[in-house]
């Protein structure tokens, strides 16, 4: 019996891949990624994955032809585009949705990457600096990957059932995404920092710097009534028939 081709399509990173170690697979750009199956819809149908929040995760890893890439790996913004890509490679570019009570199709093919400065991302190796305009701190900083992300995920659930009535994500977010202040590297400094001395406004504006900075998907789309909206995403963008 003749072995099947699965067709791939070639994904680009909306990171270019600058935040990766030169000797990583994702350093190139680029994911190779092969159309869905029924074997990936067993995926999304698949409850246990479902309650535990991992079927998005456990789809991609299905998908990427490199096992060397772990979905842990990838940064927030090309984990979406390798999202969108799949979701597109499975169903279709058209994506229906209501907006305002009205039924809208969005061609998810016309979704393209942020407006970035990339200089800033050059020779990076994921390590940034930022000087806190009021205090004048430095603090050292990365972005977060799929790994940091769910060591986030776990600190939450555990302050969650210590104190069920408190909020800790913008915070927890920061202890984890900081890597030093003011040269000072131990987790408790920045802890203690983040805790006890960082500033609103500073805060606010280091949030903001981070935004501006990190490669990601420009969600927004023109409507055809010329009205820019956020894509939404509900429960039919991988099920469409929910």
């Amino acid at each position: 019996m003749s072995e099947f081709k699965f067709p791939t399509e070639e994904v680009e990173l909306p990171t270019k891949g600058l935040l990766y170690p030169k000797d990583h697979p994702l350093s190139s750009g680029k994911v190779e990624i092969k159309y869905m199956t029924a074997k990936e819809e067993d995926i999304l149908t698949n409850t246990t994955f479902i309650q535990k929040g991992t079927v998005l995760d456990k789809l991609l890893q299905a998908v990427i032809v490199n096992k060397d890439i772990k979905v842990d790996d990838l940064y927030t913004g090309d984990k979406n585009a390798l999202m969108v890509a799949t979701r597109i490679l499975g169903y279709g570019k058209d994506y229906k949705v209501t907006i305002a009570g009205k039924e809208e199709v969005i061609d998810l093919s016309e979704i393209g990457n942020k407006d970035i400065d990339y200089k800033q991302l050059e020779n990076s190796q994921n390590y940034f600096t930022y000087k806190l305009e009021h205090t004048g701190t430095v603090l050292t900083f990365k972005m977060l990957n799929g790994a940091d992300e769910k060591k986030i995920d776990r600190e939450l659930a555990g302050l969650k059932k210590i104190s069920p009535n408190s909020s800790s994500q913008l915070t927890t977010r920061l202890k984890y995404m900081i890597t030093s202040v003011d040269g000072k590297e131990e987790t408790k400094d920045i802890r203690d920092f983040v805790d006890n001395y960082f500033l609103a406004r500073d805060a606010r504006a280091f949030r903001e710097h981070v935004k501006g900075i990190s490669p990601d998907l420009d969600m927004n789309v023109v409507l055809d009534g010329g009205e820019e909206v956020a894509v939404p995403i509900g429960l039919n963008f991988f099920w469409p028939d929910a």
